[in-house]
């Protein structure tokens, strides 16, 4: 009789775990030996059914759940919106849904044919002044919390210059290409993504300078007044340093301190805390 049992309550043990069974076993003895005591052998061959087992397994895998949810500080708990769902084309993982503030687009992620349906230019300096060309717009959300960063900048007496916000395709990949003829292509690949692989194309991302820097995007505006503002503020607003200098080995390209990233200022305060880059972030994060 107990050689039955054993093998039964090693059975469960597969299919349910180990704290499962370490319930079970307790309470299956124990009947056993009150039965056993009373006479009543007969009812104590009688195995778990296939029913009883189903819903321990579908009880503990709700714990297990709830339990990673509950490890979680609210903070780290995304919703499932928020990741990429991609399809695999011609060998690239494809963002499916572009339209998420959260996208994570980098050499492994690309969007596809995509232009933003709610851009809009937002009411701050930029260094080509007027004209009406496409990289002088942004997501609406994202151009909103510019102005406010602009604004906000200007009143500490720091005094930002727009160079480049939403950028096609086809204009990522006559970067590329110039970028190429220029400095050759590894080289290139390191300071300008390829077309479908850059932020700008989600017209989230924007390209900041000053007249102190004259108006250039390089390394030094990291080191002026305005960049450091930036640097240290940004987040308030929403805006993330994307391509930060100690984390190449994460992004993949090189130092750019001058290019943020819109991702809304709930993930923006926790990548600014914990100093990770969006790739980190969604390491960390639970789907929820």
């Amino acid at each position: 009789m107990k050689k039955i049992i054993l093998v039964t309550a090693a059975a469960l043990l597969i299919l349910t775990g180990c704290g499962s069974i370490q319930e079970w076993s307790q309470d299956l003895f124990g009947e056993k030996q009150k039965e056993e005591m009373s006479g009543k052998n007969n009812d104590s061959n009688q195995q778990p059914s296939e029913h009883t087992e189903d819903a321990n397994q579908h009880s503990d895998e709700s714990k297990d759940a709830e339990t990673s949810e509950e490890s979680a500080p609210p903070e780290l708990q995304l919703e499932s919106q928020y990741f990429n769902e991609v399809k695999l084309v011609d060998g690239k993982q494809v963002i499916q849904n572009p339209d998420n503030l959260l996208a994570l687009v980098n050499k492994e992620y690309a969007f596809g044919d995509y232009k933003p349906d709610d851009l809009t230019r937002p009411n701050v300096p930029f260094v080509f002044g007027n004209q009406e060309i496409e990289k002088a717009y942004l997501r609406k959300e994202a151009a909103q919390q510019l102005e406010r960063l602009f604004a906000d900048a200007e009143a500490d007496e720091v005094y930002l210059t727009a160079i480049s916000g939403y950028r096609s395709y086809e204009y990522q990949e006559m970067l590329l290409e110039r970028e190429i003829s220029q400095f050759g292509e590894e080289k290139a690949v390191m300071a300008v993504a390829p077309p479908g692989q850059s932020e700008h194309q989600s017209g989230l991302a924007i390209d900041i300078s000053s007249k102190s820097n004259d108006f250039q995007v390089n390394i030094e505006f990291g080191d002026t007044k305005e960049g450091k503002w930036l640097e240290e503020n940004a987040h308030e607003y929403g805006f993330i340093l994307r391509y930060p200098e100690d984390k190449v080995e994460v992004t993949q390209y090189q130092y750019e301190p001058w290019h943020f990233r819109y991702v809304g200022q709930e993930a923006a305060n926790v990548i600014k805390k914990n100093d990770w880059t969006l790739e980190e972030y969604f390491k960390n994060v639970k789907e929820i």
